[in-house]
């Protein structure tokens, strides 16, 4: 039976079509309130920057992946630590093919099938390692080189290194994947980190933060400590905010002896930016539509995005329905667009017939233009919020 969810108000698509697992509703008094409110464009939010900036005034960041070279040395990870799957439905189709061996000749043979419908999910079960960035690097390389534009990670991780989980999230970050943490799967302690650097980032497992730990540290003094700790956290806030997380969530771990656990609340996960469509991401690709597919373009589809939050989205919405509804109601906005078919919402509809739930729903009728302009600002922030699991994790899909 398919179960329903509640989505969060900063959703813009249905872009990837996945069939989750069930939610519960938080407890009222267990939710942190997280209101915001539309704004018709982005230059009418008042935070607009033109001002010519130096390149050499911004701080050197990760080398792109495009100017990586992949270290491809005989690598094998453990049973049952990673598997690849065309498709996006695990609960009938299960976790695909087992990758143990690195090698370019098993990552390509994992990948292959997937190849003809250009969706990809990677499945990982284990610590954040060295392993688990090669693990990485090697599938983005062959999913570039086979033209797999939409990759999920479905991930399942206690945590690990810190430095390794910031160097694979750099990556992550410029190599377009999306963070699944599903249903009875975990993204604790150093998994965060790798969570904060998706596109978008869909919960409705648990995610945790606790303190740093210093296992290699020669402190003898709670100063000499924290002095190591300062530079570590300093390290870790400049790398969250390049990817879009509040820094706030780095003051928020030091607080949380490392014996313990602190489950993220929904509001907690959209306050801090671990919670659907990455901001930076958005951003980026804003600046990266405007160039490629025109200002019109871009008008339409942040209309789409308003009017799909505000007449689509509703509390116990089954995935069946906001897809149907989604896919009619675009047609107003004229998506697909006949220059830029792939960027349109739910393109991926479009490449790939059986990912769609249901048949279409008749055309949506035409928004007035006071309802294009006002309707989801009208919309109070607890009409559009989501209920989650009882774990208290939200869901949001992709852009």
């Amino acid at each position: 039976m398919r179960k329903r969810v509640r989505l969060t108000a900063t959703c813009l698509t249905l872009a990837l079509g996945l069939v989750l697992a069930g939610c519960q509703p938080l407890p009222e008094d267990e939710a942190v309130l997280v209101e915001t409110e539309e704004v018709a464009s982005a230059d009418e939010g008042g935070a607009v920057s033109v001002a010519p900036v130096e390149p050499e005034a911004a701080p050197p960041g990760p080398v792109p992946p495009a100017e990586r070279e992949i270290d491809w040395s005989p690598l094998r990870l453990e049973e049952n630590t990673a598997s690849v799957s065309c498709e996006l439905d695990y609960l009938e189709q299960g976790d695909g093919r087992a990758l143990q061996e690195l090698d370019r000749e098993a990552v390509t043979a994992a990948l292959a099938p997937c190849e003809e419908r250009g969706v990809t999910r990677l499945r990982y079960q284990g610590r954040i390692t060295a392993e688990f960035t090669a693990l990485m690097e090697r599938v983005t390389e062959v999913a570039d080189a086979l033209g797999i534009d939409k990759r999920v990670l479905d991930i399942d991780s206690a945590g690990g290194q810190v430095e390794d989980a910031m160097a694979v999230g750099d990556f992550i970050a410029e190599s377009r994947w999306t963070i699944w943490v599903r249903e009875g799967s975990v993204c604790h302690s150093a998994c965060v980190f790798v969570l904060g650097a998706g596109d978008t980032r869909l919960i409705t497992g648990k995610v945790g933060i606790h303190r740093i730990i210093r296992m290699s540290s020669t402190a003898t003094t709670r100063a000499e400590l924290n002095a190591e700790l300062r530079v570590v956290y300093d390290r870790v806030k400049a790398y969250l905010e390049r990817n879009g997380v509040a820094v706030a969530i780095a003051d928020l771990m030091m607080a949380v002896p490392n014996r313990n656990l602190r489950l993220l609340t929904v509001g907690e996960l959209q306050l801090y930016g671990l919670d659907g469509v990455n901001p930076a991401q958005d951003d980026l690709d804003r600046l990266r539509l405007m160039r490629k597919c025109g200002e019109d373009f871009v008008r339409r589809r942040d209309a789409f995005a308003r009017a799909f939050d505000s007449r689509c989205k509703a509390p116990d919405t089954e995935l069946e329905a906001l897809s149907s509804c989604g896919l009619s109601l675009r047609r107003n906005y004229g998506f697909p667009d006949e220059t830029c078919p792939a960027e349109s919402p739910l393109s991926e509809f479009d490449s790939a017939a059986d990912l769609v739930f249901s048949p279409l729903a008749p055309p949506v009728r035409e928004p007035s233009a006071s309802e294009d302009a006002s309707g989801s600002a009208e919309t109070e922030a607890g009409d559009d919020a989501v209920e989650a699991d009882a774990g208290g994790q939200s869901m949001n899909p992709p852009d």
